[in-house]
């Protein structure tokens, strides 16, 4: 957690704060607070999250290539440059259609 002192203030290019590693899912955590959290993950192609909830409201952002994401049994193919939002305790999921990198931020309501 390197980055949650230390580059306070500075302007950071998110996908050179995270590296792929083949076959596995990198994460990085940028901000932990009692309000929430703020994190990067590098999934290799094929890698993803197995279907789960969790009790906050969670924005995704794809910063790096193609992601499909299932909310509530709908899926969507994001890519880079969008976002998409999930809703506090409905199921989701997440693939790597091709490698990609996210960035989470997580709000604790």
């Amino acid at each position: 957690m390197a980055n949650q002192g230390t580059d306070k203030g500075k302007a950071l290019n998110t996908r050179e704060l995270i590296d792929y590693a083949t076959d596995s899912v990198v994460s990085k955590t940028l901000i932990d607070t009692t309000a929430g959290t703020i994190t990067l993950f590098a999934f290799d192609k094929g890698q993803g999250l197995s279907e789960h909830t969790a009790p906050f409201d969670a924005v995704v952002q794809i910063i790096d290539g193609e992601a499909a994401i299932t909310i509530g049994g709908n899926s969507a193919n994001v890519t880079e440059g969008q976002m998409i939002i999930m809703p506090a305790n409905i199921p989701h999921a997440l693939k790597a259609v091709t490698r990609f990198k996210m960035m989470l931020t997580m709000i604790r309501a």
